[in-house]
């Protein structure tokens, strides 16, 4: 496991080393480096080796881990709450070596600085100019550890190079290494002292994941596998290759009966006394948006390809649309005052707005992909 104390020098941040795996900004090839063509099967067993390989280190969080995958896959960024110590740095530490990508952990504190993370301008005396020195942010795998802490403006600087996937430094774009991923968590135990994140900047994320405890037997393997000597994980992909996964992932055939399910499902929580649900329609006072109904599609697309199919199941959409619209939605002051969980409202949509009968297959539904 990559230590944060060998990272770099910048406040309140620390960068591990990077591996000797180059980081491509270009397109690769679309097809694996045996040379062979790429199929859903050996696309799918290429993943399933790194999900196995991260879970030698990882020991449950089994669907952590898928979603971590499958974020990636997606080109979105992950949102984890959970308390402190269930392997969130971990994980992320482990996928960057398993991808054989740069790792980043940037601590969020209320005295941190935009420039902590961006970078700044340093004079060099000698040369009388100005050099620009990129900040830690600037790696393929970014852990923003309790993002609720940092002030608005680091929020607002943090969230606008995820959506941009570039920083401004200087006059001049710098981009971002591919593949980008950001993975912020937040405690839900303390709320002293922490900037909650506004619905703008939630809605950033693409998904948002509930860390729960691990059970008792996982418990105990924990305490044997992480003895004297706690395993490793070796590297599994590139990012070149990632990088071709994530072109096949936004490939993956979705039937135009699920393109609209999935937007009936997202405007139900905007107008739910339409779809059926009138009796959650006094909790949720702002639905979710349209980037919630591209999250839930891409979500989706990515957990077929993991699943080793290049067509999207009605199943794959229920599966990661809660993940999606956590988040999204705003409830209202009754929803908060009864204490409503959003996870509640939620399944009563996913219950309520009825799934297409349709075949998934591409060359059953004799279109091109969506």
């Amino acid at each position: 496991m990559w230590e944060a104390r060998a990272g770099c020098s910048f406040t309140g941040v620390t960068r591990a080393p990077r591996s000797n795996a180059t980081v491509s900004t270009s397109p690769s090839n679309d097809t694996p480096a045996s040379g062979s063509p790429s199929t859903p099967a050996h696309d799918a067993e290429r993943l399933e080796r790194a999900v196995l390989e991260v879970k030698r280190v990882i020991v449950g969080q089994d669907r952590l881990v898928e979603r971590m995958l499958v974020g990636l896959l997606a080109k979105g960024h992950l949102l984890l709450e959970g308390v402190p110590g269930v392997a969130k740095t971990l994980a992320v530490e482990t996928f960057a070596r398993v991808v054989g990508g740069s790792f980043a952990r940037l601590q969020f504190t209320p005295d941190l600085v935009p420039a902590d993370i961006l970078g700044t301008r340093i004079y060099r005396q000698g040369r009388e100019e100005f050099d620009v020195e990129l900040g830690p942010i600037v790696a393929n795998f970014v852990l923003a550890d309790e993002i609720n802490r940092a002030p608005a403006k680091v929020q607002s600087a943090m969230l606008e190079v995820m959506a941009e996937r570039k920083l401004s430094l200087a006059g001049r774009d710098h981009p971002m290494p591919d593949p980008f991923l950001v993975l912020a968590t937040q405690n839900p135990i303390e709320n002293e002292g922490v900037y909650p994140l506004p619905e703008a900047q939630r809605d950033r994320f693409l998904f948002k994941l509930l860390i729960e405890y691990p059970g008792v037997e996982e418990e105990r393997e924990i305490i044997y596998r992480m003895g004297s000597e706690p395993p490793t994980a070796t590297q599994v992909l590139t990012p070149a290759e990632l990088v071709r996964l994530q072109r096949t992932a936004a490939g993956v055939f979705v039937h135009h009966a699920l393109v609209d399910y999935v937007v009936r499902l997202v405007v139900a929580t905007r107008l739910p006394d339409e779809h059926g649900l009138s009796d959650v329609a006094s909790w949720i006072a702002y639905g979710a948006s349209p980037r919630a109904s591209l999250g839930i599609v891409s979500g989706a697309r990515a957990l077929a390809l993991v699943r080793g199919r290049d067509y999207v199941l009605p199943q794959d959409v229920l599966e990661v649309a809660p993940d999606v619209l956590r988040h999204r939605l705003v409830l209202s002051y009754d929803a908060v005052a009864d204490q409503v969980p959003v996870d509640h409202i939620v399944s009563r949509v996913l219950q309520t707005v009825p799934l297409p009968q349709v075949s998934a297959r591409p060359s059953a539904a004799g279109q091109g992909p969506a």
